[in-house]
């Protein structure tokens, strides 16, 4: 039997994805599927605005609290599961409603998209190269094999993980990169926000986080592991509240800097899901948002 497309709400952070989320489950009998890579993680709850048990009206959720803070996302890893959580929702004649401002955890669960494999021993080797001549070195190796990646690719991580998987499978990296092609019928729904109503909504936010506790979890978080991680330490807010830990910064700076990055963080969310054609686009505010919304999805 044909199934029902796959529902994505995305949009930037604070924009309201998860209410909506909510919203259209219960409306359309769905249940929603995580798809914000930090919100993985077991305690970082205050920090990553996750959706409370009460919030969720008692729509299931999936891939909340999967994973502890020592270890690595993968969007591999979530692929699987969440095409998995899909088959077995669409099973049950319930509706699969991703939600997140991850795009490539969205792009993976929605589109043809594989992914190369890894080394963990030549993993090793390249961030041992990496320590001994330096980043700007490795990525001008880069440039050499993989020009493309090179002009993405922003941090050590990200060049260590481009050249690894050229020696691995002899292609670039860059020639993994996703379809705009849905391996089964999907709704894309993002939710658009004025910038100045995003900058301001995005400060008070980061202020409530204060309020609620974020610095007391981050320090909980780090007792339990957090700077172990590959993933979990370099969340928004977690590493600015790490440095006040450290004596290397006041809560006040910490606030700011954390608003200024996840300011930047929601820009670079809209230019990714704004070059998606297939996503329509809803005012984050419209008194029937979640009717316009579930107009689409039937």
């Amino acid at each position: 039997m044909e199934q029902p497309p796959v529902i994505a709400v995305v949009g930037p952070t604070g924009s309201g994805k998860s209410d909506l989320a909510v919203s259209l489950a219960l409306k359309l009998d769905g249940e929603v599927i995580n798809a914000d890579a930090m919100q993985f993680y077991r305690g970082m709850d205050i920090g990553t605005a996750k959706i409370t048990v009460p919030e969720r009206r008692g729509v299931p959720h999936h891939l909340l609290d999967t994973l502890d803070v020592t270890q690595e996302a993968s969007v591999s890893d979530f692929q699987q599961q969440a095409r998995d959580i899909i088959s077995d929702i669409h099973a049950r004649g319930k509706r699969a409603i991703l939600a997140g401002g991850s795009g490539l955890y969205v792009r993976a669960a929605l589109d043809v998209l594989e992914f190369p494999g890894t080394d963990p021993e030549l993993r090793r080797q390249l961030e041992a190269e990496l320590e001994e001549t330096g980043q700007e070195a490795l990525l001008a190796r880069l440039h050499n094999v993989d020009p493309v990646s090179a002009g993405r690719v922003a941090d050590a991580r990200r060049i260590i993980r481009a050249l690894e998987v050229h020696q691995l499978t002899g292609r670039p990296f860059s020639s993994f990169m996703p379809r705009r092609e849905y391996v089964q019928p999907a709704v894309q729904i993002g939710l658009a926000v004025d910038r100045a109503v995003l900058r301001e909504r995005l400060a008070l936010r980061v202020e409530a986080m204060v309020q609620r506790g974020l610095l007391e979890e981050v320090r909980g978080l780090d007792a339990a592991g957090l700077r172990r991680g590959k993933t979990a330490p370099r969340a928004l807010g977690y590493a600015q509240f790490l440095k006040v830990l450290d004596g290397e910064s006041t809560v006040e700076e910490a606030v700011e800097d954390t608003v200024v990055a996840t300011r930047q963080f929601a820009r670079r969310q809209l230019t990714w899901f704004r070059a998606d054609p297939r996503i329509t686009w809803l005012d984050w505010d419209a008194p029937d948002l979640a009717a316009q919304a579930a107009r689409l999805c039937r």
